[in-house]
């Protein structure tokens, strides 16, 4: 069996899955049909969540001081919820996509990720033993790429999704979306409406002094088919039909369509090929709520994929990724529909929309539509600890910045009161880390899996017995006598 994996698309979830696959020491192809990174986006933030998995990784000291200042409000609907009692983890920061783009292919291109650019996935076929993907060039030149797994990470329209049989069915109400950015006059102030209108919405979004994105969304309209160029003529023509006046622009210097439908895929697996990222749920645009959780798409499904190449992946754990993350994508695609349901039509949901204002006064709502989109502890883990400062034999150090050889960490703060000599079992998959009691860590021992989700918890004078079940749950048999006789370390 072939012990590389190719992930299609160079996305920031495709970038990102190379990236912890590379980490783990997983041959990673990537195939990418651009042939250069891009140097603008539509995506302009991203989530206080992304950037905790950026510091699992050593990721976010990369990011010069001062270019990700957080965004003062973030929107349901339009409608502005109140960030001044949660976290940091709950904010949306400003760092356009393909500034996230670029940072990550530099790290993958680091640790020896190969990103063949200027090729298309036309073909996968699989077996008991791999994968087939047949990719093309430009110049129509085709090659075949063995794997053990295949994973889509291409998009809305993802060709890897739709060659494995994967359904993605269309729900709710399209809409269809045009934006551009437009450089104005020394001294001008942005001439343009701004709100929610009968026909849709209508945006002018300050990047930097003299320049200002114009963004329109249109509800029920169907986007145009992608082989038509998109053009500054239409940015006008939606501007008008939206706001109802007529507008004078230049030509911007970068136009985007963008919209239709909310989607969720059927699955987010069939046998060795799998899907991640906008490929497996494409949400109405509002936020970073898509990148975020391709993201954590990626980070799930990474260390998996991994253990499975390397062999000790124990029974079922390639199902969970789908089991933790589809759920998830069910939730933030009601999250987004019911956006939309808020915004359109203006003239039948105006008394709803000012009784929602009125909510959204509620500490309690505003955490959980914050939370709803963006938070995703799976069932029977704890959430990740990731930044928490704790003392070990080497200094201070947080469960983050321990984290980043992407393999499991074991906290022991028993101070010698647990004998954890059985964890030697999993050395080649676990790292166990003296640290000092600390009544937040809520334990004696603490099992981070690579991801930086809490496994297990083992309470002080407590039995460590559901310790070793769960690293054999999440980190298969243990090596040496322990994998011969696995009740004797229980």
């Amino acid at each position: 069996m072939s012990r590389t994996v190719v992930v299609a698309g160079a996305g920031p979830t495709g970038l990102m899955l190379a990236c912890e696959l590379a980490l783990a020491g997983v041959r990673t192809i990537v195939v990418e049909p651009r042939t250069e990174p891009p140097g603008v986006s539509q995506g302009m933030a991203i989530h206080g969540r992304t950037l905790e998995a950026f510091r699992q990784r050593g990721l976010a000291e990369r990011i010069p001081p001062g270019t990700a200042p957080a965004w003062p409000r973030t929107p349901f609907a339009l409608l502005w919820l109140d960030l001044a009692a949660v976290g940091e983890q709950d904010h949306t920061y400003v760092f356009p996509q393909w500034r996230t783009e670029r940072l990550l292919a530099e790290h993958a291109e680091g640790l020896g990720v190969t990103i063949l650019r200027g090729r298309t996935v036309v073909g996968v076929g699989q077996d008991d033993l791999g994968v087939s993907v047949t990719v093309r060039a430009a110049d129509g030149a085709e090659e075949t790429l063995r794997c053990a797994y295949a994973v889509g990470c291409d998009g809305e329209r993802s060709a890897v999704r739709d060659l494995a049989g994967i359904a993605f069915p269309e729900e709710g109400m399209p809409y269809y979306g045009v934006m551009g950015d437009v450089e104005l006059a020394p001294g001008a102030d942005a001439p343009f409406e701004s709100g929610v209108f009968p026909a849709g919405m209508s945006s002018a979004i300050p990047l930097r002094p003299g320049l200002v994105r114009l963004m329109t969304v249109e509800f029920g309209v169907q986007c145009p088919d992608p082989s038509v160029p998109v053009t500054a003529d239409e940015l006008r023509a939606s501007i008008e039909r939206i706001t109802g006046t007529a507008v004078t622009i230049g030509d911007p210097g970068w136009v985007s369509r963008f919209g239709n439908h909310t989607r969720l895929a059927g699955a987010y697996r069939n046998g060795r090929v799998f899907v991640a990222g906008d490929a497996a749920h494409v949400l109405f645009v509002s936020g970073t709520q898509g990148l975020n959780a391709g993201i954590q798409d990626a980070v799930n499904l990474g260390w998996k994929l991994a253990a499975a190449v390397h062999g000790w992946a124990p029974p079922g754990l390639l199902d969970t990724y789908e089991a933790e993350r589809r759920p998830f994508g069910e939730r933030i695609c009601v999250h987004a529909r019911a956006q939309m349901s808020l915004l359109h039509p203006v003239h039948t949901i105006a008394e709803l929309r000012g009784i929602f204002a009125g909510l959204l006064r509620s500490e309690a709502v505003n955490r959980y539509l914050l939370e709803m989109s963006t938070k995703d502890t799976p069932p029977g883990l704890g959430d990740r600890i990731t930044d928490l400062p704790l003392t070990a034999a080497g200094g201070v150090a947080t469960p983050g910045e321990l984290l980043r050889g992407g393999r499991a960490v074991l906290l022991d703060a028993s101070a010698g009161g647990l004998d954890l000599t059985a964890a030697k079992g999993w050395a080649d998959r676990l790292d166990v880390v003296g640290v000092e009691p600390d009544e937040r860590l809520g334990g004696a021992a603490v099992l981070l899996r690579p991801d930086g989700y809490v496994a297990a918890l083992v309470p002080a004078g407590g039995d460590p017995g559901g310790l070793w079940d769960a690293l054999a749950a999440w980190l298969g048999a243990p090596e040496g006598d322990g994998a011969t006789n696995p009740r004797r370390w229980s």
